[in-house]
Protein backbone atom coordinates (compact mmCIF):
# COMPACT_ATOMS: atom_id res chain seq x y z
CA UNK A 1 0.00 0.00 0.00
CA UNK A 2 0.94 3.96 -0.06
CA UNK A 3 2.58 4.04 3.42
CA UNK A 4 5.23 0.93 1.96
CA UNK A 5 5.89 3.27 -1.32
CA UNK A 6 8.94 4.56 -0.08
CA UNK A 7 10.73 1.43 0.57
CA UNK A 8 10.81 0.61 -3.54
CA UNK A 9 10.47 4.65 -4.43
CA UNK A 10 12.58 7.12 -2.20
CA UNK A 11 10.90 9.90 -3.73
CA UNK A 12 7.43 8.77 -1.48
CA UNK A 13 9.02 10.24 1.24
CA UNK A 14 9.93 13.51 0.02
CA UNK A 15 8.56 16.78 1.99
CA UNK A 16 7.15 17.89 -1.88
CA UNK A 17 4.69 15.42 -2.03
CA UNK A 18 0.99 15.14 -2.82
CA UNK A 19 -1.78 14.97 -2.46
CA UNK A 20 -2.14 17.40 0.79
CA UNK A 21 -4.92 18.87 2.56
CA UNK A 22 -6.43 22.24 1.83
CA UNK A 23 -6.88 24.70 4.34
CA UNK A 24 -8.57 27.85 3.77
CA UNK A 25 -6.74 29.14 7.10
CA UNK A 26 -3.52 27.97 5.76
CA UNK A 27 -3.84 29.16 1.81
CA UNK A 28 -2.44 32.70 0.60
CA UNK A 29 -4.65 34.78 -1.54
CA UNK A 30 -2.31 35.71 -4.53
CA UNK A 31 -3.46 38.47 -6.22
CA UNK A 32 -0.98 38.12 -9.05
CA UNK A 33 -1.90 34.89 -10.37
CA UNK A 34 -3.38 35.24 -13.95
CA UNK A 35 -5.95 32.92 -15.18
CA UNK A 36 -5.45 29.77 -16.70
CA UNK A 37 -6.52 28.71 -20.18
CA UNK A 38 -7.11 25.66 -22.07
CA UNK A 39 -7.32 24.89 -25.53
CA UNK A 40 -7.26 21.38 -26.86
CA UNK A 41 -8.18 19.80 -30.00
CA UNK A 42 -10.88 17.27 -29.96
CA UNK A 43 -9.03 14.94 -32.74
CA UNK A 44 -6.13 14.47 -30.13
CA UNK A 45 -8.59 11.91 -28.20
CA UNK A 46 -7.56 8.55 -29.31
CA UNK A 47 -8.46 6.07 -26.68
CA UNK A 48 -9.51 5.30 -23.35
CA UNK A 49 -8.33 2.29 -21.08
CA UNK A 50 -8.42 0.69 -17.93
CA UNK A 51 -4.61 -0.20 -16.78
CA UNK A 52 -5.70 -1.79 -13.34
CA UNK A 53 -5.21 1.49 -11.74
CA UNK A 54 -7.40 3.69 -13.10
CA UNK A 55 -9.76 4.92 -16.19
CA UNK A 56 -7.50 7.23 -18.44
CA UNK A 57 -8.08 8.60 -22.18
CA UNK A 58 -5.04 9.00 -23.85
CA UNK A 59 -4.38 11.85 -26.33
CA UNK A 60 -1.96 12.77 -28.74
CA UNK A 61 1.08 14.76 -27.69
CA UNK A 62 3.15 14.50 -30.44
CA UNK A 63 2.61 18.36 -30.94
CA UNK A 64 1.30 21.46 -28.83
CA UNK A 65 -2.22 20.51 -30.31
CA UNK A 66 -4.20 20.75 -26.87
CA UNK A 67 -2.38 23.18 -24.47
CA UNK A 68 -2.93 24.28 -21.38
CA UNK A 69 -0.90 27.77 -20.29
CA UNK A 70 -1.46 31.15 -18.15
CA UNK A 71 -2.11 30.30 -14.53
CA UNK A 72 1.18 29.93 -12.29
CA UNK A 73 2.75 28.32 -15.36
CA UNK A 74 5.72 29.04 -16.89
CA UNK A 75 4.46 28.58 -20.18
CA UNK A 76 2.79 26.15 -22.75
CA UNK A 77 1.75 22.54 -21.07
CA UNK A 78 0.60 19.59 -23.70
CA UNK A 79 -2.09 17.26 -22.67
CA UNK A 80 -1.24 13.34 -22.72
CA UNK A 81 -4.26 12.15 -20.26
CA UNK A 82 -6.63 12.56 -18.28
CA UNK A 83 -8.07 9.85 -15.44
CA UNK A 84 -9.74 9.58 -12.71
CA UNK A 85 -9.29 8.43 -8.62
CA UNK A 86 -12.65 7.26 -6.86
CA UNK A 87 -13.47 5.33 -3.69
CA UNK A 88 -15.34 2.61 -2.52
CA UNK A 89 -18.05 4.99 -1.84
CA UNK A 90 -20.25 8.38 -2.59
CA UNK A 91 -18.02 9.61 1.08
CA UNK A 92 -14.80 9.41 -0.52
CA UNK A 93 -12.70 9.12 -3.39
CA UNK A 94 -11.00 12.36 -4.00
CA UNK A 95 -6.82 12.61 -3.28
CA UNK A 96 -7.25 16.66 -2.33
CA UNK A 97 -8.54 17.31 0.43
CA UNK A 98 -10.57 20.95 1.10
CA UNK A 99 -11.62 21.96 4.96
CA UNK A 100 -11.76 18.51 6.03
CA UNK A 101 -14.14 17.46 2.78
CA UNK A 102 -13.03 14.37 0.99
CA UNK A 103 -15.00 14.48 -2.83
CA UNK A 104 -16.43 11.32 -4.05
CA UNK A 105 -13.96 11.75 -6.87
CA UNK A 106 -11.03 13.46 -8.50
CA UNK A 107 -10.49 13.78 -12.29
CA UNK A 108 -6.79 14.63 -13.51
CA UNK A 109 -5.72 16.06 -16.43
CA UNK A 110 -2.11 15.39 -16.52
CA UNK A 111 0.14 17.64 -19.15
CA UNK A 112 3.34 18.13 -19.60
CA UNK A 113 6.27 21.11 -20.48
CA UNK A 114 7.41 20.45 -24.08
CA UNK A 115 10.39 22.00 -23.28
CA UNK A 116 11.99 19.07 -22.62
CA UNK A 117 12.37 16.23 -25.54
CA UNK A 118 9.77 13.99 -24.08
CA UNK A 119 7.46 13.31 -20.70
CA UNK A 120 9.94 11.35 -19.53
CA UNK A 121 12.24 13.89 -19.54
CA UNK A 122 10.04 16.28 -18.14
CA UNK A 123 8.83 14.41 -15.17
CA UNK A 124 12.67 14.64 -13.99
CA UNK A 125 12.27 18.40 -13.91
CA UNK A 126 10.17 20.12 -11.03
CA UNK A 127 8.67 22.17 -13.85
CA UNK A 128 7.85 19.38 -15.85
CA UNK A 129 4.23 18.95 -15.25
CA UNK A 130 1.13 20.20 -14.54
CA UNK A 131 -1.86 18.58 -13.60
CA UNK A 132 -5.45 20.38 -13.71
CA UNK A 133 -7.49 18.67 -10.70
CA UNK A 134 -11.27 19.02 -10.80
CA UNK A 135 -13.64 17.33 -8.23
CA UNK A 136 -16.53 14.97 -8.75
CA UNK A 137 -19.50 15.81 -6.22
CA UNK A 138 -22.50 13.42 -6.01
CA UNK A 139 -25.80 15.64 -6.60
CA UNK A 140 -28.73 15.86 -8.13
CA UNK A 141 -27.65 17.37 -11.56
CA UNK A 142 -25.03 15.27 -13.09
CA UNK A 143 -23.00 17.20 -15.90
CA UNK A 144 -24.27 15.52 -19.09
CA UNK A 145 -20.54 15.41 -20.55
CA UNK A 146 -19.46 12.43 -18.17
CA UNK A 147 -21.67 10.44 -20.22
CA UNK A 148 -19.21 10.37 -23.38
CA UNK A 149 -16.45 8.69 -21.05
CA UNK A 150 -18.99 6.27 -18.87
CA UNK A 151 -20.91 5.18 -22.09
CA UNK A 152 -17.38 3.58 -22.75
CA UNK A 153 -16.89 1.42 -19.53
CA UNK A 154 -18.65 -1.37 -20.68
CA UNK A 155 -16.02 -2.08 -23.35
CA UNK A 156 -13.09 -1.93 -20.50
CA UNK A 157 -14.24 -3.64 -17.70
CA UNK A 158 -11.38 -5.49 -17.15
CA UNK A 159 -7.04 -4.63 -16.73
CA UNK A 160 -5.38 -3.79 -19.86
CA UNK A 161 -9.01 -3.32 -21.91
CA UNK A 162 -8.97 -0.76 -24.11
CA UNK A 163 -11.15 1.38 -27.03
CA UNK A 164 -10.78 3.87 -29.37
CA UNK A 165 -12.20 7.29 -28.25
CA UNK A 166 -12.03 9.98 -30.55
CA UNK A 167 -13.55 13.81 -30.94
CA UNK A 168 -13.48 14.65 -27.68
CA UNK A 169 -13.05 17.85 -25.65
CA UNK A 170 -11.98 17.71 -22.43
CA UNK A 171 -13.11 21.43 -21.59
CA UNK A 172 -16.64 20.06 -21.69
CA UNK A 173 -15.80 18.96 -17.91
CA UNK A 174 -14.76 22.22 -16.54
CA UNK A 175 -17.33 23.83 -13.96
CA UNK A 176 -18.24 27.26 -14.71
CA UNK A 177 -15.49 28.97 -12.20
CA UNK A 178 -12.03 29.23 -13.09
CA UNK A 179 -10.70 29.65 -9.86
CA UNK A 180 -8.28 27.55 -8.73
CA UNK A 181 -5.77 26.49 -5.54
CA UNK A 182 -2.00 26.26 -6.58
CA UNK A 183 0.81 24.30 -5.21
CA UNK A 184 4.28 22.37 -6.14
CA UNK A 185 3.66 18.67 -5.12
CA UNK A 186 3.85 15.35 -7.11
CA UNK A 187 2.71 12.42 -9.12
CA UNK A 188 0.34 10.45 -6.96
CA UNK A 189 1.18 7.43 -8.17
CA UNK A 190 4.82 5.68 -8.17
CA UNK A 191 7.30 6.84 -8.37
CA UNK A 192 5.93 9.80 -7.15
CA UNK A 193 8.52 12.19 -8.51
CA UNK A 194 8.09 15.78 -7.15
CA UNK A 195 7.82 17.44 -10.76
CA UNK A 196 3.95 18.49 -10.92
CA UNK A 197 2.83 21.88 -10.66
CA UNK A 198 -1.06 21.22 -9.27
CA UNK A 199 -3.86 23.68 -10.29
CA UNK A 200 -6.69 22.92 -8.37
CA UNK A 201 -9.92 24.06 -9.15
CA UNK A 202 -12.30 25.42 -6.64
CA UNK A 203 -15.69 24.35 -7.62
CA UNK A 204 -16.64 20.61 -8.00
CA UNK A 205 -18.65 19.44 -10.98
CA UNK A 206 -21.83 17.00 -10.16
CA UNK A 207 -21.66 13.23 -10.98
CA UNK A 208 -24.80 10.95 -10.27
CA UNK A 209 -24.31 7.82 -7.62
CA UNK A 210 -25.09 6.10 -10.42
CA UNK A 211 -21.88 7.56 -13.06
CA UNK A 212 -19.87 6.58 -9.52
CA UNK A 213 -21.13 3.22 -9.61
CA UNK A 214 -20.41 2.66 -13.33
CA UNK A 215 -16.54 3.77 -12.51
CA UNK A 216 -16.59 0.76 -9.81
CA UNK A 217 -17.91 -1.72 -11.97
CA UNK A 218 -14.49 -1.78 -13.50
CA UNK A 219 -12.03 -4.48 -12.28
CA UNK A 220 -8.63 -3.90 -11.41
CA UNK A 221 -7.46 -7.62 -12.70
CA UNK A 222 -7.37 -8.87 -16.45
CA UNK A 223 -10.45 -10.87 -17.78
CA UNK A 224 -9.01 -14.34 -17.03
CA UNK A 225 -8.58 -13.49 -13.57
CA UNK A 226 -11.19 -13.42 -10.26
CA UNK A 227 -13.29 -9.80 -10.48
CA UNK A 228 -11.38 -7.41 -7.93
CA UNK A 229 -13.18 -4.39 -8.18
CA UNK A 230 -11.30 -1.66 -9.01
CA UNK A 231 -11.94 1.04 -5.95
CA UNK A 232 -10.14 3.48 -3.43
CA UNK A 233 -7.44 4.12 -6.28
CA UNK A 234 -6.20 7.45 -4.08
CA UNK A 235 -3.19 8.49 -2.05
CA UNK A 236 -3.75 9.58 1.58
CA UNK A 237 -3.02 13.24 1.78
CA UNK A 238 0.57 13.72 2.69
CA UNK A 239 2.74 16.42 4.97
CA UNK A 240 2.65 20.05 3.34
CA UNK A 241 5.47 20.81 5.46
CA UNK A 242 6.83 24.43 4.50
CA UNK A 243 5.04 24.49 1.33
CA UNK A 244 2.74 28.00 0.31
CA UNK A 245 -0.85 26.97 -1.40
CA UNK A 246 -1.88 30.19 -3.39
CA UNK A 247 -5.78 30.93 -4.67
CA UNK A 248 -6.53 32.91 -7.21
CA UNK A 249 -9.50 34.44 -5.82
Amino acid sequence: GPDQWHKNYPFANGRHQSPIEINNKEVHYDSSLLPWFASYDPGAAKTILNNGKTCRVVFDDSFDRSVLRGGPLPGVYRLRQLHFHWGSSDDHGSEHVVNGVRYAGELHLLHWNPKYSNYLDAKRRTDGIAVLAIFLQVGETPKPEMKRILEEINAIKTKGKNAPFPNFDPSVLFPKSHDYWTYHGSVTTPPCEECVTWIILREPIIVSSDQMAKLRSLSKNAEDEPDHPLVDNWRPTQPRYFRMVSASF
